[in-house]
């Protein structure tokens, strides 16, 4: 990837387009001008061609010349990422795609993604395109208004640091955000209180609004909130040190707290929408980036060996991917050293210890009502006893 990452660098070094836009500026005022010198009188226009020949010719030349190292440097970027990629075409036959004859899915998960990004005007064309096409895209309308919304919200907290229409929706909200056990609503609180607290990222360390705002809002997450509120009202008796305090730990790393209470805001504002936090197409994407190399290796290894894949559901060998990328607890049988799935569910015993069903089969293969001991300690059972454990 080094390679590909050289050319990327050099290929933002020289596609600045500064020098082509201004020359294209100059050639659309040269024209203009010539054109209404024409229309202010059309006997000059020989004349004024000429005169505009002579003024284009090293203008066209100039853009000529200052695009020539924009193409260059995406011509090796395009070369080196063939060569780094050459081996994509044995995953690019629809034999390895579960997804071949399921366009109406892409497409569906490419329009929330464009309007999960706020791209609502792309989003709206490409739905109207593909109907056009006679290709029905099930996508609430109001959705768009939805994350218009969200995004509204956003650009308050993140460009204007105003937790206010956070604090609001939070409020209208408060019924279902405690069904879920969110403490949503507590952490803008808290972050407008600390805002204020922190002269509103201006120095001031002690700002009295802040005192103010939490008699007024703070007292009614007592209840729930006690501790926290007590510290964070205890600050105000370690002005002016209060960053050699106990309680510096709760004023410092200001900015990462705004980023947090965003991420916790969308969250949860998705949540409510029966969506995941980020998009799916999004993850998709990034975790198949992940597993490109695994898999292209596998591929050639395959083709060497003359070897198929076999397997439908699951890929030839694993992939790790981050934790953020890992949404479904799993669960490996301790007999069989194999994991667990809707075919082959957990179970547990009455003892508490939990193995696969085909292991629970095979250590009762005399049936249902044979007496059985747990691999793991001297109790006993029958396999009727056992109960399928959900993750």
């Amino acid at each position: 990837m080094e390679g590909i990452q050289k050319e990327h660098e050099r290929l933002l070094k020289k596609s600045n387009l500064s020098k082509p836009i201004s020359t294209i500026d100059r050639v659309l005022t040269l024209l203009t001008a010539a054109r209404s010198q024409i229309a202010e009188d059309p006997s000059s226009s020989t004349v004024v061609l000429e005169s505009l020949n002579r003024q284009l010719t090293p203008a066209i030349s100039t853009l000529n010349d200052d695009q020539k190292d924009v193409y260059t440097a995406l011509g090796k970027y395009g070369k080196a990422l063939d060569k780094r990629f050459k081996a994509s075409a044995a995953l690019s036959s629809s034999e390895y795609d579960a997804l071949a004859a399921q366009s109406n899915l892409i497409n569906r998960a490419i329009a929330m993604h464009l309007i999960r990004e706020g791209n609502f005007d792309v989003a709206s064309t490409f739905i109207r395109e593909a109907e056009e096409k006679g290709e029905h895209i099930a996508v609430s309308d109001s959705l768009t208004s939805d994350f218009g919304e969200l995004y509204e919200i956003l650009d308050a907290m993140k460009i204007r640091r105003d937790l206010e229409p956070a604090i609001n929706w939070a409020r209208r909200k408060s019924t279902e955000l405690d069904t879920r056990g969110s403490n949503l609503e507590f952490e803008l609180c808290r972050l407008k209180y600390i805002w204020l607290f922190m002269g509103e990222g201006k120095g001031v360390v002690g700002d009295q609004r802040a005192f103010f705002y939490a008699r007024k809002e703070l007292v009614g997450f007592q209840g729930k909130y006690l501790p926290e509120v007590q510290r964070l009202i205890a600050a105000f008796a370690y002005l002016p040190g209060i960053m050699q305090s106990p309680y510096s730990k709760l004023f410092i790393n200001l900015e990462s707290m705004w980023v947090d209470a965003s991420r916790s805001f969308t969250k949860e504002f998705c949540s409510l929408l029966g969506l995941s936090a980020e998009s799916p197409l999004y993850i998709a994407v990034t975790a198949g980036a992940i597993a490109l190399p695994t898999l292209l290796k596998m591929a050639s290894i395959m083709k060497e060996k003359k070897t198929e894949w076999s397997t439908v559901h699951e890929l030839p060998v694993e992939i790790p991917l981050p934790p953020r990328y890992q949404f479904h607890s799993i669960f490996v049988c301790p007999v069989s050293k194999e994991q667990t799935t809707e075919a082959n569910p957990p179970m547990m015993l009455p003892c508490g210890h939990v193995i696969a069903q085909e292991s629970l089969q095979r250590l009762g293969k005399g049936g249902s009502s044979i007496t059985l001991k747990c691999p793991y300690c001297p109790k006993e059972c029958t396999a009727a006893q056992a109960k399928r454990v959900y993750l």
